[in-house]
């Protein structure tokens, strides 16, 4: 190639990069004005647009490309994000990718984008009037789970939000207490800084992040408080602190006026154990008022399993979890009730036991009695991986599998939890913020000759894939669930 042509390819090459980009910064622009004029959140194959930037939109493209198999522009997103705005829509939660991979298959059908996006949408339509009542959230306890619920509540707000985080109850509240609830807030050595504004309100015992209002509140009872006190009506408690685990336990804090429901954010007793997309749709929404969001590696392993138990139908299995060490270990070796977990996690892979194999029973019923699970805990703050070792009843070749897979993650009732990747450079920390549940490893799966074993890879962030769910399960319990295009 002379030098004259390759100076006009250079040229070439990066003029249609800079084009892209200013495509991506027109994305974004109607991605925050669509969030808060309108309360529509928009996705790109179910990956969060919101606050992140155009670089990060350009990439979402190239991986969405990858997962369907053909090209998503990125200037028919921006521009089908424009006319969204343009149009009387009901609050929701719509996935840019899909409208822009249906447009390229059926735009030849319509005389316009907004004709398509019309036809599209017509059940979206109603605005304002449609906008279901925000439901106040009170966080009892304020640990991993706990920060991490409050920040995705907090960049949630704004016109039309549909939980709003009124109250954090801790054992104690002072001057130096709240700086440091704030600061934890503000930092987080996994998850990264906030990037939002926070001060502190020592008179009134509050947190005023991105303009909220979040009481602080001393108590050790949960029957003890009176939230109506603090102008807190009709609220859902999340309880994060992994003390009350049982019916009777959660049910104090029904005894508190301004309280009417209760989500724990683990394994509970006599309550429904619940991961939300899988078993969600059984409960009694008007009869039951206490339930447990289950654990975080329930929730990793169920929509896999559930997957594979509905196409292929599961012999049995073992399940082996390698997972992020937590604040119930010790740093350096010390007294443990747990013998093993007394010794140091940042030193020690750990084995010790995990209820998930017998957990997932009560959300998929059908695996009554097939699996067996075990857990390691290796020296990493965050970022676990599920290994699943199963025998089928019906063989299947390892392509199909993976097809399988990918369409449940494209499409159904698991779009938001499985999180299908083709990275096959995938480690723990890649995954981290990812808002999936389940992050299946397609590259690392194996499949027999006889089609009958297989080995699953299924990665999953413990603590924010585990928020998210909570936070989904909340919004369903409270009914405030908007429309969802996906």
């Amino acid at each position: 190639m002379d030098v004259s042509k390759a100076a006009e390819t250079y040229s070439h090459e990066l003029e249609g990069f800079v084009s892209q980009q200013r495509a991506a910064v027109d994305l974004q622009h109607s991605i925050g004005k669509l969030l808060l004029d309108h309360s529509i959140e928009l996705v790109l194959f179910r990956n969060h647009l919101a606050n992140v930037s155009t670089s990060d939109i350009l990439r979402l493209h190239a991986y969405a490309a990858q997962v369907v198999g053909e090209s998503i522009s990125v200037f028919d997103s921006a521009k089908l994000a424009e006319l969204l705005h343009g149009m009387k829509l009901a609050p929701a939660k719509i996935d840019i990718g899909k409208l822009s991979a249906e447009w390229r298959h059926e735009g030849g059908a319509f005389d316009s984008k907004a004709a398509f996006l019309a036809s599209k949408l017509g059940g979206f339509m109603g605005g304002d009037d449609d906008r279901p009542e925000p439901r106040e959230v009170v966080l009892y306890g304020f640990g991993r789970i706990g920060r991490l619920c409050a920040r995705e509540l907090i960049k949630e707000a704004g016109k039309g939000q549909q939980l709003r985080l009124r109250a954090v109850v801790t054992r104690k509240v002072d001057a130096d207490i709240l700086a440091s609830r704030a600061a934890l807030i503000a930092n987080d050595s996994v998850h990264g800084e906030f990037g939002g504004s926070i001060d502190v309100d020592v008179e009134a015992q509050c947190l005023v992040v991105n303009g909220q209002r979040i009481h602080m509140i001393a108590a050790s009872d949960p029957a003890s408080l009176d939230y109506t006190s603090y102008g807190i009506q009709d609220a859902l408690v999340v309880d994060n602190t992994g003390v009350y685990r049982d019916r009777e336990a959660l049910s104090l804090h029904l005894q508190s006026p301004g309280v009417s429901k209760v989500l724990l954010t683990a394994p509970g007793k006599g309550i429904p154990n619940v991961v939300y997309g899988i078993n969600h749709g059984g409960l009694d929404l008007d009869q039951e008022t206490v339930y447990s969001a289950a654990s975080c590696t329930t929730n990793a392993i169920s929509p896999v399993l559930k997957v594979i138990e509905d196409h292929f139908g599961v012999a049995n299995g073992h399940i082996e979890t390698v997972h992020a060490y937590t604040n119930d270990q010790n740093l350096l070796d010390n007294m443990h009730k747990k013998h093993r977990r007394g010794r140091s996690a940042a030193v020690n892979m750990v084995i010790t036991e995990t209820g998930a194999g017998k957990a997932v029973t009560k959300v998929i019923p059908e695996l009554e009695g097939k699996l067996t699970a075990n857990a390691v805990r290796v020296p990493t703050p965050n970022g676990s991986l599920a290994i699943l070792n199963l025998t089928l009843n019906n063989g299947t070749t390892r392509d199909h599998l993976l097809a399988t897979m990918k369409s449940s993650a494209l499409q159904g009732a698991l779009v938001n939890q499985i999180h299908f990747s083709m990275n096959e450079e995938l480690v723990s920390n890649d995954i981290i913020g990812n808002e999936c549940c389940s992050v299946f490893d397609s590259p690392a799966t194996i499949v027999s000759e006889n089609g009958q074993r297989v080995v699953m890879y299924v990665w999953y962030d413990n603590e924010f894939g585990c928020t998210k769910q909570v936070i989904r399960l909340a919004k369903y319990v409270a009914k405030v669930r908007r429309n969802v295009y996906y």
